[in-house]
């Protein structure tokens, strides 16, 4: 038997991987192996429906198996279209119907942090602040107090200097979830996003007071805010691109 035809017996039993190896053993090889006819049946093993066609719906089979085989990697993003020197964050926070915090932070600051750590606050707090996942801080001055009875809400818009917009972030939310052992306490909403991007959804802002021990067991101590968004983004590149996404008014 000629050894072409030995070839031709021989790569449709192949898988992908192998068959390309045999392409680079010699030209002869190469060029047996860009027979269509093997790389469809590699395809007829993986999706038998695809090969019912008379033709293959793209270009090859082989261009087929080779787009969709294997998961492609993780692609890089390109840069975010904004920084944050184009953004400010308007922060409200209320005990009830009383305002304790009204601030407007230029998004250099908030992407800056809260820098030295104050002293006193506890352990767990510290490694959550100093740990490498992606955040904005804020230090509060002066600090304030809640009691732990009152109902505390907050509000966060952002504003866009390079377009004279507004998008909200966090529309009056309630601080439902106090970690005493962390000391922190977290308030989140879902992202609103523009039009533009339909099929996204269910992404949450976070916001969180710290806090440290008052002394009294029924109050905290409140010395800065933290906004992420940790359930996607963890980049300050990823983190613009989400707010860029979102429904400028």
């Amino acid at each position: 038997m000629p050894f072409e035809e030995i070839l031709k017996v021989v790569f449709p039993l192949l898988e992908g991987k192998d068959l390309v190896s045999c392409m680079l053993v010699c030209r002869q090889w190469r060029e047996a192996a860009q027979d269509d006819f093997f790389w469809k049946c590699l395809c007829a093993r993986r999706w038998p429906s695809i090969c019912k066609k008379s033709s293959p719906p793209t270009l090859t089979y082989h261009k087929l198996f080779k787009n969709f085989y294997r998961r492609r990697p993780i692609r890089k993003i390109l840069p975010p279209r904004l920084s944050f020197s184009d953004l400010e964050f308007y922060i409200d926070i209320w005990t009830g119907e009383r305002l304790i915090l009204s601030e407007v932070i230029p998004g250099p600051v908030l992407h800056k942090g809260m820098g030295t750590l104050p002293p006193g606050i506890c352990d767990m707090l510290r490694f959550h602040l100093e740990g490498p996942e992606y955040k904005m801080t804020f230090s509060v001055q002066p600090r304030f107090n809640i009691p732990f009875d009152q109902t505390v809400s907050v509000s966060v818009l952002v504003g866009r200097r390079d377009h004279k917009k507004v998008a909200c972030v966090i529309n009056k939310s309630i601080f439902d979830y106090i970690d005493r052992t962390a000391h922190r306490a977290l308030a989140f909403d879902y992202l609103d996003f523009s039009p533009a991007h339909p099929f996204v959804s269910g992404i949450r802002a976070w916001f969180s007071l710290l806090f440290m021990d008052h002394g009294d067991e029924g109050i905290v101590d409140v010395f800065g805010i933290e906004l992420d968004f940790c359930d996607v983004a963890d980049s300050e590149d990823q983190v613009l691109w989400l707010l860029d996404m979102l429904d400028w008014k």
